[in-house]
């Protein structure tokens, strides 16, 4: 199993509608067959930048999470939902972890 983290660092004080945002497309990812074991969405508490927001999502491998990924990817709903968010994104990053336990 692995664990990816989507690591997104909000412009300040769009924190509330890029939650929703994101929401939003967790919604559209499940409707076109985005298969994650386990989907949670993160905020900061203590330790991050301000306005720091993070998609976790659980796959049984690196390969299911590439081809969800990529017809996710493909879809027009998707990538209409992606021109709302990116102008509220400073930045972001992506991390993969295996799960020992």
């Amino acid at each position: 199993m692995i664990v990816v983290r989507d690591i997104f660092h909000v412009k300040f004080g769009q924190s509330r509608e890029v939650t929703t945002l994101l929401k939003e497309g967790v919604k559209i990812a499940k409707s076109l067959g985005f298969g994650a074991a386990g989907v949670r969405l993160l905020t900061d508490l203590v330790g991050e930048p301000f306005y720091t927001l993070i998609l976790e999502t659980t796959f049984a491998s690196a390969a299911q999470w590439e081809q969800a990924s990529l017809a996710v990817r493909g879809s027009a709903d998707w990538r209409a939902w992606y021109q709302k968010v990116t102008p509220l994104i400073d930045s972001g990053e992506r991390k993969m972890y295996s799960i020992i336990e």
